[in-house]
């Protein structure tokens, strides 16, 4: 992707230009996106809307699947040693986030998410996703506390550097990991990819026992992370199994406490994070939104795992329904606050001895997408009086508005740039067709580069931005898109055209 400007250009005022690269050096090619963009852009009424669609919509096709086998005509390498015994096998898909060549679990589910209901229809697109689940298996299996990915060794790829000298436990391979900040959303997130996948197609291809050690694994890190920093018998203090330390003038890069962060009390029920899903270390270890994910994804893994069948498969299930429901109770009992103007709300992080910060942040999972995690509904009484406050720069302190722009930043970027990602949560969450529309028009006019940017300066707008190629970005701008044209079609298609569904 490039910051320059392509011909053609887009027939509306903001003259968008074509960002997709040619036929040939695109990374993955699939008829039916081809189909579903012509579709789109002959109903979208508005034409910057529709080329930045155009563009948006198959972006992480375009432009991030760095490897891919799909285990037949193409496979990985064999591992002969017994405890290597599948590993590598089947179909494997690498899939980087954009300007940076390494894999996050968090992006890459949903970088993926708008492709997964061409799944029945496209065979390829299929094993792509298959490959992506298998893929981020052996990185959980490997490293489970780890965020992103060096590319596969059977890739042949080279790996990079993050250009830092973290102290990490427990360690972890360079060569393998490209960072390893622990976040819980993170494993709820390749949860999520599998969960996505079998709702869209019915198969348990995926269940493996490749997938069922990550599965184990994964599982393990909920255990140690639901522990408290002192013992309850007698007092003593506990080193957490997760430790992260980084030489950094930034305090969000880092954990405080010799690497464990502030102290948590274990018997609340909730699972630590050390990181939040913008990377920046939490103040709190609580963080709800990827507790609250972590619930629903456990409870719809535990329905895949039935239906899958086998001793094992139904232990697991049971462990991991139980789970989900400790959970939830423990986000109701630990993790509302009554707050003074606005009743009460979700608190973003907690640390079980009464402790909490109200805020929320631009990444997914937020407070903001609680409803789209599947964690409520959005006409819970909770949530809207959550929604009410972090979309307002009295009850939420990374709520920006300037000039030019206005919506959820964070930590990560600063004080001046709020995310285009947060804005379109905001329209997916909502009912009331001028607040989606505004919403979606101010995202498009923020991009004029022709692809969505991560976050965008609120006084200065699209010309002061941050990543020109970030995938997630776009591909929850195509999200939100698709959403519009199954649910309210009327907002952006032309006059005589009904609703479009992808399945």
């Amino acid at each position: 992707m490039t910051d320059s400007h392509s011909s053609p250009y887009s027939d509306g005022p903001l003259e968008l230009p074509y960002q997709r690269p040619s036929t040939l050096c695109r990374t993955f090619h699939s008829p039916l996106v081809e189909e579903v963009i012509r579709d789109m852009t002959e109903r979208i009424k508005d034409p910057d809307l529709a080329f930045l669609f155009r563009n948006a919509f198959p972006n992480t096709l375009d432009t991030t699947v760095r490897w891919h086998v799909d285990g037949k005509t193409k496979k990985a390498p064999k591992y002969t040693s017994s405890k290597d015994a599948g590993r590598w096998e089947g179909p494997q898909s690498f899939i980087v986030t954009g300007d940076i060549n390494a894999e996050w679990l968090r992006d890459s589910t949903n970088q993926l998410a708008q492709y997964q209901l061409l799944a029945p229809k496209d065979p390829a697109v299929s094993t792509l996703i298959l490959g992506a689940i298998n893929t981020q298996a052996e990185f959980v299996i490997e490293a489970p506390y780890c965020n992103a990915f060096q590319p596969p060794r059977p890739a042949n790829l080279f790996p990079i550097s993050n250009g830092q000298e973290d102290i990490v436990h427990p360690a972890y391979e360079p060569s393998f990991v490209f960072e390893c900040k622990y976040e819980l959303d993170s494993l709820a997130h390749f949860l999520s990819l599998g969960n996505q996948y079998h709702a869209s197609t019915a198969s348990t291809a995926f269940v493996s026992a490749r997938w069922i050690l990550a599965v184990e694994r994964l599982l393990h890190v909920l255990d140690k992370q639901a522990e408290s920093t002192f013992s309850g018998r007698d007092g003593s203090y506990i080193a957490n199994e997760y430790r992260f330390r980084r030489q950094t003038y930034s305090g969000t890069e880092t954990l405080n406490l010799g690497g464990n962060g502030n102290p948590l009390n274990g018997n609340s029920g909730l699972i630590r994070s050390a990181f939040r899903p913008s990377d920046d270390a939490g103040t709190f270890g609580f963080f709800i939104p990827a507790n609250a994910m972590m619930s629903v994804e456990l409870r719809r893994t535990a329905k895949v795992l039935r239906e899958a069948g086998g001793s094992t498969s139904l232990k697991l299930a049971e462990n991991m329904e139980s789970r989900s429901e400790r959970i939830e109770q423990a986000i109701y009992a630990h993790g509302t606050v009554q707050h003074r103007k606005f009743g009460e709300v979700f608190a973003f992080e907690v640390d079980g001895y009464g402790s909490a910060i109200l805020m929320d942040d631009a990444n997914i999972p937020s407070l903001l997408a609680l409803p789209l995690l599947g964690f409520v509904d959005r006409n819970n009484e909770i949530y809207r009086n959550t929604r009410k406050m972090i979309l307002s720069q009295d009850g939420n302190p990374y709520y920006l508005k300037g000039r030019a722009f206005e919506g959820i930043g964070g930590p990560h970027v600063g004080l001046e740039n709020a995310w285009p990602m947060s804005v379109l949560v905001q329209a997916m969450t909502s009912d009331d067709k001028e607040e989606i529309m505004r919403c979606v028009d101010s995202v498009k006019n923020m991009s004029t580069k022709g692809l969505v940017h991560e976050s965008v300066n609120v006084y200065k707008g699209a010309s002061d931005y941050t990543r020109s190629w970030f995938a997630w970005a776009n591909s929850v701008f195509a999200q939100t898109i698709l959403r519009l044209a199954r649910d309210m079609p009327e907002l952006i298609f032309k006059e005589g055209y009904g609703k479009y569904l992808l399945n």
